[in-house]
């Protein structure tokens, strides 16, 4: 008995030894909206359209870039799978009025909330 006893306590205190660490991981996960799904680490990716199963987007991006980047593609989330704050450009149209801004998308996911177009991504060295 006292041989189980002892197995048991290594195995609570092999359980708590590991707890910090697995805390921080998921306090870290439950900062961002969802995982990185299958956008590279480095990059900043746009999907088309909704598509988040538990380990995120896996649906092909419309966009996937690390630099200045300009054009049109339809966006309706993204990924910031980098550690730099990206400005996105994004138009579209709303019963028949033509819309356009811009938005900081920090390290991590985000919704466009509709469907858009973004048209240009710019880096930004300070904080948005």
């Amino acid at each position: 008995m006292l041989l189980k006893s002892i197995a048991v306590a290594a195995s609570v205190a092999g359980v708590l030894a590991t707890a910090p660490a697995a805390s921080a991981a998921s306090a870290q996960a439950s900062a961002e909206q969802w995982l990185p799904g299958n956008c590279p680490q480095g990059m900043l990716c746009v999907w088309p359209n909704w598509d988040h199963p538990a380990e995120g987007p896996t649906a092909t991006p419309s966009l996937v870039t690390n630099g200045e980047w300009s054009g049109n593609v339809p966006a309706f989330n993204f990924y910031n799978h980098t550690s730099r704050n990206a400005e996105i450009t994004w138009s579209y149209t709303y019963l028949g009025s033509n819309l356009s801004g811009s938005l900081c998308a920090r390290p991590g996911g985000g919704d466009l909330y509709v469907p858009m177009y973004v048209t240009k991504v710019s880096w930004q060295p300070r904080t948005c």
